[in-house]
């Protein structure tokens, strides 16, 4: 089983295929529907096939529970999720290229505290977005479960998430944090990795950069494997998509086969574009 610990949200996706007429209207295409890294990745691997479980907090509200309720829907436990607060909320600006823009509210979600040792019952991998490791207490949570998680031999994977969070928190800070997580496996995007400076393996992890419509690079065992991405008609909304490919590439055989595993990465990712 795939643990993911972070956010569950609420996404409000803004299409807009005009530029933006400040202080006017502007038409758009506006959609609700269930958001945040963590929550993206259980859903999707329980679409590849993996058995997959959220561990989090939303907001004791309704929008809360009918998140959680849509992630029961697709088979993802959610037994272990805590209700408080009020649930967050991510605009999500798509342009005409499908290239996003995110303004963040993440409400209940980082107030996550108190963890159970049981969380990680029958899981064999944690996966923790970085998201997840910046802001108290989610962020001492998130420690004190890697840490458990590491205890019980279970394989522990970290998504960069995003330049303005590594910005933010301080490149070496970062690389810090990470040298101290020991993951098996390190998840960026370009921009990413490009700030990170990542030439190779992060703190010895099967590094993962992933590149959109692009090959991604796997860093693995000393090797570097370019994997290239599945052929689409069209791209439309990417969001969730990087998440999707994580979720892929965990559910795969990761340990024994890097580049099928980052195939079935991109064939994940491309299920969610072809949604959209």
């Amino acid at each position: 089983m795939l643990a993911t610990l972070g956010d569950l949200l609420e996404d409000v996706v803004i299409r807009v295929d005009d530029p933006v007429n400040v202080a006017s209207d502007t038409s758009a295409r506006i959609e609700r529907r269930r958001g945040g890294s963590a929550a993206n990745v259980a859903a999707a691997a329980v679409r590849a096939g993996s058995a997959a479980r959220f561990l989090g907090q939303v907001g004791d509200d309704a929008i809360g529970r009918a998140l959680v309720d849509e992630l029961t829907t697709v088979g993802v436990d959610v037994s272990f999720v805590r209700y408080d607060g009020r649930t967050g909320t991510i605009a999500v600006l798509v342009d005409a290229t499908g290239e996003r823009t995110m303004l963040t509210d993440r409400g209940a979600c980082t107030a996550l505290e108190q963890p159970d040792v049981a969380w990680l019952d029958g899981v064999s991998e944690l996966h923790v977005p970085l998201y997840s490791l910046v802001d108290d207490p989610l962020a001492t949570t998130a420690l004190t479960v890697i840490g458990w998680a590491h205890d019980r031999g279970v394989d522990v994977s970290i998504d960069a998430s995003s330049v303005a969070l590594i910005e933010g928190h301080g490149v070496g800070a970062t690389l810090e944090l990470l040298q101290r997580l020991r993951p098996a496996v390190v998840f960026a995007n370009a921009d990413e990795a490009s700030v990170l400076g990542v030439v190779g393996p992060v703190v010895g992890a099967v590094t993962v950069v992933k590149r959109g419509a692009g090959p991604a690079t796997v860093f693995a065992a000393g090797e570097r494997h370019d994997v290239a991405a599945e052929s689409l008609p069209e791209v439309g909304d990417t969001t969730g998509a990087g998440d999707a490919f994580a979720a892929g590439f965990l559910a795969a055989d990761w340990r024994g086969d890097v580049v099928g595993a980052a195939r079935a990465g991109h064939r994940s990712a491309a299920s969610i574009i072809a949604r959209s």
